[in-house]
């Protein structure tokens, strides 16, 4: 199995950066964390889950929307078993829930929410204008 705890998120002003975090646990993921492709996800009031950006845990080859792309920055530690989302030049739009997500395997190229095995439960992040 596979335990996921995200942390961090908030409130900031537009054009303002914030972190969120995500810390993996569990059996599962230190047997065959090599093998795991990490993401982001998030949603907002009355949308569906989107992507955001995903990372391969073993390679630290990355991913990202078109929309979010130039602007945040996924990145791991391995050490620490935790995935980080750097968010720059913050829009009201990026408000939203956002979930950490985890696949045992490749993913292949479409980042489909159906594809991935595990979830956190989110944290909220609130960009105000």
């Amino acid at each position: 199995q596979v335990q996921l705890v995200e942390s961090g998120g908030g409130l900031v002003q537009a054009g303002g950066s914030l972190s969120v975090s995500c810390a993996a646990s569990g059996r599962t993921f230190s047997s065959y964390a090599m093998g795991f492709f990490m993401g982001w996800f998030r949603q907002a009031p009355g949308k569906e889950r989107e992507f955001v950006a995903a990372i391969a845990w073993g390679g630290g080859s990355t991913y990202y929307a078109d929309s979010v792309k130039g602007r945040f920055t996924i990145s791991r530690d391995n050490a620490k078993n935790t995935v980080y989302l750097q968010m720059n030049s913050l829009k009201p739009e990026d408000t939203a829930v956002y979930y950490c997500s985890a696949k045992a395997g490749y993913i292949g190229s479409s980042f489909q929410k159906r594809l991935w095995d595990y979830w956190g439960q989110g944290t909220q992040v609130t960009v105000s204008s």
